[in-house]
């Protein structure tokens, strides 16, 4: 005999079934949906000329639909969201980036070649001809333009709706004066701009007139014509245009390139150039030479003030352990952005409190943001206080886990404080901590956020061809040749990134060994 559910009458394990059943086809609509809405991204990315973006979300729509109707790869659907975040949100942006490394890709060869070639196409330029002064004349909601040469020839328009603002062209007729109503002011001119910018005026002998100033129309012609080899003439100033796939410009008869270009492979040039170009190399050199000696110091330094803070408050007779221990961490507590910004204006070489303090006490007001060491030494000073509450808390967890025999059988040995710091606790210390001092190195190596808001790089290196200072990292170099250099060197920022992701990856994979990982 069943028990029934009182709802329905339906047997429970039949109510059960119905609800599992409509569970999973609840499921399939919303993976439907899902997987409907990628595809959608496919082909908008496809369309917009995205392709590596639409294969992004191909491969994601695809794995998705896959992984949640296949019962063999049940167990997979769990941990797809983590899989997918990493594939979109880290592994496609290093794949996207190792990619642009190998092209010109920069402010100046940004568009695609069809956009380029539609971009030239569409510029105009004043022809040989009588530029005609424009003045507006209402008609009841309606505008007429009326158009004056200094020859005297004189035209007049229908009366025009301003509100459609598309492209279109209107004939305008020969008038002996203007409309006797007032004529709008240039404020009216100005409002209509927009308007009036899509408008082709065809006068009576088929000439076609276009806005060339806000108080004129003048005869416009298309400055290029398409030849059927893919080369673009050039009415204005009479030379041929022709594309060169290998640098991704038209270049002219003369040699010169035509902005702006397309992106095209470029294969190794951006990594040879790091190394080969004078005015890069140098400036390279020397940041990466910093940047290691910047991410090794600031791990001494944290490391020996957070050693020395965790061993004073290991000492037994110190009082108001508690107080000094929430004091010391509060640092850590505070945002970086916050204390970063504090100490710039502390370091402030006019008005900062520290050289007013070793102007009272020493005479000497230093240059810390002018000075290249001063600089880095303000860095070093700085990174050191934001980081030795971390090493602190490292520090302190393990002395407190040495068992205090060792420190007994020491004293029972006739052992002192320096005995006991050399023999048994730096030795039992440094193991644990030496995968999270490479991990702290590699953090150093990338302190994009420190660099940025304290000196910005400068001072400036002297001869860089790129955006180079003297306190940059290789990540703000990276940062200030993709998007603070006149040119926006994009691919040669990419090479310098992909770089950058070798050295820590070899770091983390060092620490992983370190650490006894397997990998």
């Amino acid at each position: 005999m069943y028990t029934t559910n009182a709802s329905r009458g339906l047997p429970r394990h039949r109510s059960r079934h119905l609800t599992e059943r409509y569970t999973r086809w609840a499921m399939r609509g919303v993976i439907a949906v899902l997987v409907i809405a990628l595809l959608w991204l496919v082909l908008a990315f496809h369309l917009n000329g995205q392709w590596m973006f639409a294969l992004l979300f191909l491969v994601l729509g695809g794995s998705l639909g896959v992984v949640f109707t296949k019962r063999t790869l049940m167990s997979h659907r769990y941990i797809f969201p983590a899989v997918a975040g990493l594939g979109v949100f880290v592994i496609f942006p290093l794949i996207y980036t190792f990619g642009i490394s190998f092209s010109n890709y920069s402010s100046t060869n940004l568009l695609s070649e069809e956009r380029v070639r539609g971009q030239l196409m569409s510029q105009t330029y004043q022809a040989e001809g009588n530029a005609f002064d424009l003045a507006l004349y209402p008609e009841g909601d309606l505008v007429r333009l009326y158009l004056e040469s200094p020859q005297g020839q004189r035209f007049v328009s229908s009366p025009l709706n301003f509100a459609n603002q598309e492209n279109r062209q209107i004939g305008v007729q020969a008038a002996d004066a203007p409309p006797a109503q007032e004529a709008l002011g240039m404020r009216a001119i100005i409002q209509a701009r927009d308007a009036l910018q899509g408008l082709r005026l065809v006068t009576p002998d088929g000439s076609e007139l276009r806005m060339a100033g806000l108080r004129q129309f003048a005869p416009m012609v298309n400055r290029y014509e398409a030849r059927e080899d893919g080369a673009l003439y050039d009415r204005r100033d009479e030379r041929l245009l022709t594309p060169d796939p290998s640098i991704g410009f038209f270049v002219a008869d003369d040699g010169e390139q035509i902005t702006p270009g397309w992106p095209v492979n470029v294969g190794l040039a951006n990594y040879t150039q790091i190394f080969t170009d004078p005015d890069i190399r140098g400036p390279f050199m020397q940041i990466f030479v910093w940047t290691f000696v910047f991410a090794a110091l600031t791990v001494v330094f944290t490391l020996a003030v957070g050693f020395v803070l965790a061993s004073l408050l290991q000492w037994d007779q110190l009082k108001g352990k508690a107080i000094y221990r929430t004091l010391l961490i509060l640092p850590y507590a505070v945002p970086a952005f916050i204390s970063i910004l504090i100490f710039k204006g502390m370091f402030n070489q006019h008005f900062g409190e520290v050289n007013m303090i070793l102007d009272t006490l020493f005479g000497v007001r230093p240059e810390w943001f002018t000075d290249p060491w001063m600089a880095r030494s303000m860095l070093l000073i700085v990174n050191t206080w934001l980081g030795y509450p971390y090493m602190l808390l490292l520090c302190m967890g393990l002395i407190q886990a040495i068992p205090q025999d060792l420190y007994e059988a020491s004293a029972v040995d006739g052992g002192g404080p320096l005995t006991n710091l050399f023999k048994i606790t730096l030795p039992l210390i440094i193991k644990p901590l030496t995968p999270l001092l490479i991990a702290a190195f590699a953090f150093n190596f990338n302190n994009f956020v420190l660099i940025a808001l304290l000196t910005g790089g400068s001072p400036d290196i002297l001869g860089a061809s790129t955006p180079a200072g003297t306190t940059d990292l290789l990540v703000s170099y990276t940062y200030r040749i993709a998007f603070q250099d006149a040119g926006q060197n994009f691919g040669l920022a990419a090479a310098i990134a992909t770089l950058i992701f070798l050295l820590v990856a070899g770091m983390s994979l060092l620490n992983l060994r370190l650490s006894k990982v397997k990998v």
